[in-house]
């Protein structure tokens, strides 16, 4: 089975002018297709992104990851692509760990696999990796899988497996929010690792904002599950000491 070549890679992009280009080189040496979807930037991201061999589709104004990665879903979708490598564009993934993904999916039959930065966690900083755990931990309660580095936006998903769930996050909830829909559709989800890389002023998560974000999206969907379950109304409280 040659994945590689049903696949195209999809970049939400925002300002990235900087970095774009040799990321599309990169990933370009592994697959055939990179679509970069410009996600209302102000700079020359489109420009460069086309100019190294990318695919672009411009929004007009910023809406956010995961806004962007819904566009890219679907146009792929439509043009009948089997599987999307999902990368950022900030330079933070190695295009040189692609081919780990694919190997993973001959082996597991997988529908989402996740790069897992936390094998080698020493280059992510020591706040950053504290949350990630903290978060990931909620959504191994809240799905009942072992999951490992659940932010990580270095994935690669077959697009089928979108069939039979709804995702509707704007920003960087999206990574939550496919894993748990997913999980619940009863989709295998296998993780790997990844080279770890981290440029400090590269990442477009805003600590507190994007926090918050991703707390609102998560006690919501803590109640639905809640509810789904049958609990009584007072246990869908939220909990203080969480």
């Amino acid at each position: 089975m040659d994945s590689a070549q049903h696949c195209a890679a999809v970049i939400p992009c925002w300002d990235e002018a900087a970095t774009i280009a040799s990321v599309v080189r990169g990933v370009r040496l592994h697959l055939p297709t990179v679509v970069v979807v410009d996600d209302g930037s102000t700079d020359d991201t489109a420009t460069r992104a086309r100019e190294a061999g990318a695919e672009v589709i411009r929004l007009a104004t910023n809406r956010g990851k995961g806004a962007a990665l819904r566009v890219g879903f679907q146009h792929l979708r439509d043009r009948g692509v089997v599987w999307a490598m999902m990368l950022d564009g900030d330079g933070q993934h190695a295009p040189a760990d692609i081919p780990s993904f694919f190997r993973c999916v001959e082996h597991t039959s997988a529908a989402l696999v996740v790069g897992n930065r936390l094998k080698q966690p020493a280059a992510m900083p020591w706040l950053r990796r504290q949350v990630n755990r903290w978060m990931t931990r909620r959504l191994v309660r809240l799905t009942g899988r072992p999951l490992a580095d659940s932010q990580c936006g270095f994935r690669l998903l077959r697009l089928d497996a979108l069939a039979g769930v709804t995702l509707s996050t704007e920003h960087f909830e999206i990574e939550s929010e496919l894993l748990t829909a997913l999980a619940a559709d009863g989709a295998r989800i296998e993780f790997i690792p990844v080279q770890t890389i981290y440029k400090t002023n590269a990442s477009k998560i805003h600590p507190m904002v994007d926090t918050w974000r991703w707390l609102r999206w998560w006690r919501t969907r803590r109640c639905e599950k809640n509810l789904t379950d049958g609990l009584p109304q007072n246990l869908l409280l939220p909990d203080p000491h969480v």
